[in-house]
């Protein structure tokens, strides 16, 4: 014949209080006062910190810690993509500047290589010689 499990009817009581109590259920748990059934489940419990209450409340920090964590980490991706962006269109801005002026360099560079060749044939047709 199994023995019923000892139902403590318990006030409420501080933290501290719920730890002892939680432990002095354990205890009489080991002495075999509960069947084999309760065993169990008091093994759970003990698994799970001692009260369902605070691993709803460990989850629910938990998952706000990482909602606020991925927030972060958003924003964080957010400024330095828009940072890179800002740089590559700096960057295109400044090339394409420097290839205006090496395109403007080399329009003067033709222009004075016509201005010496005619330099230069009107010096041999004058018939000057050094």
């Amino acid at each position: 014949m199994e023995r019923p499990c000892l139902e403590i009817n318990l006030p409420d009581t501080h933290e501290e209080g719920k730890l002892y109590v939680v432990d002095s259920l354990n205890n009489l748990n080991k002495l075999n006062v509960c069947p084999d059934g309760s065993q169990h489940a008091l093994d759970e419990e003990e698994n799970t910190g001692g009260t369902g209450e605070n691993t709803a409340g460990s989850n629910v920090r938990n998952q706000c810690l990482f909602f606020v964590t991925f927030i972060l980490t958003l924003i964080i991706s957010l400024a330095l993509v828009s940072f890179v962006i800002f740089l590559i269109i700096q960057t295109r801005n400044k090339m394409d500047q420097i290839s205006s002026r090496l395109i403007s360099e080399k329009k003067n560079i033709e222009e004075l290589k016509k201005i010496n060749n005619i330099i230069l044939k009107h010096l041999n047709q004058s018939g000057i010689k050094e």
